[in-house]
């Protein structure tokens, strides 16, 4: 075997994570435009990042899987609004009233998670929140939200 082989492998892994993160947009109406550039749904996650402890499992657990991130960034735009409670994660003004106004709009009970497939032109297709379930099964279930399948 290669003596390099193992850093070969280690380079290959942290790299590979890096390349299929979601592209997340902070701004409905970018999203909005982008969405319709593109002839895609929109996913707009309601996240409590960093005190909800079934968002941090998504984020983890879903999120954070290579298909799942291979099929999320060619079939969808994604948004968060996120409501962070540590002052360190603390949002802008500018960004806390954009999420503001997207719950009021989207998630006037403000439960979290919520996962919301939007059409391009604001409809709601489909909701749901996190899941004990694999990535695997997470995608067939975003795909019966979307109107164009996968």
């Amino acid at each position: 075997m290669n003596k390099f082989a193992p850093f070969i492998l280690v380079f290959m892994f942290i790299f590979s994570g890096t390349t299929y993160a979601q592209d997340w947009k902070y701004d409905f109406d970018e999203a909005k435009t982008l969405a319709r550039e593109k002839d895609q749904n929109i996913v707009l996650l309601f996240t409590g990042s960093d005190w909800c402890p079934p968002c941090i499992k998504l984020e983890r657990k879903i999120f954070s899987d290579p298909e799942f991130n291979k099929f999320a960034n060619q079939n969808f735009v994604w948004v968060k609004a996120d409501f962070p409670k540590r002052k360190k994660n603390r949002l802008s003004e500018i960004q806390q009233q954009k999420n503001i106004e997207l719950a009021e709009r989207y998630n006037k009970k403000m439960v979290f998670p919520v996962i919301l497939v939007i059409d391009k032109e604001g409809k709601v297709l489909g909701a749901t929140g996190y899941r004990k379930m694999s990535a695997k099964r997470y995608i067939e279930l975003l795909t019966t939200f979307n109107s164009f399948g996968s």
